[in-house]
């Protein structure tokens, strides 16, 4: 029997998956308990469509991502710091200042927590600092750390 899952089931299959189960297990637990539909055309048809729609929408992103990295590459963002006596940084550069620098030099919103800083930014000079774009696609920026 073919069964549309709703839902995650364990050791059978994901979300939007089209399984073959046996009958009893198909009628008696998965359409029962609410877990899958049955698979009619109608309904398979439905489940195909949505796994394509699905794969688009994860291709437009995957692309839109790439043009950002690739964008990104180009960025040099100036982030002042304080210094004090002997030519020393107060603290140091994170992820949320050169995020805020980004968003004020040049409009573009790079969430704080895709910006991946190895070692903390105490010195000044230029940095490369990685920042994840998508899951799959990685990109770096230049930080120019600079005295205020």
């Amino acid at each position: 029997m073919k069964v549309v899952l709703l839902e995650d089931v364990k050791k059978v299959g994901k979300k939007g998956e089209i399984v073959e189960v046996s009958d009893a297990y198909g009628r008696n637990v998965l359409i029962k308990k609410g877990l899958g539909l049955e698979g009619t055309t109608t309904n398979v048809n439905n489940a195909k469509q949505k796994q394509d729609s699905i794969a688009h929408h994860k291709v437009v992103a995957n692309d839109e991502a790439k043009i950002l990295a690739a964008q990104l590459t180009k960025v040099e963002v100036t982030v002042k710091v304080r210094m004090g006596e002997e030519g020393r940084v107060f603290g140091s550069v994170t992820a949320k200042d050169i995020s805020d620098a980004a968003k004020a030099q040049y409009k573009v919103d790079i969430d704080k927590k895709k910006i991946e800083i190895k070692e903390p930014l105490k010195t000044l000079g230029v940095h490369d600092v990685l920042v994840r774009v998508h899951p799959e696609i990685t990109s770096t920026i230049k930080v120019n750390v600079v005295a205020e």
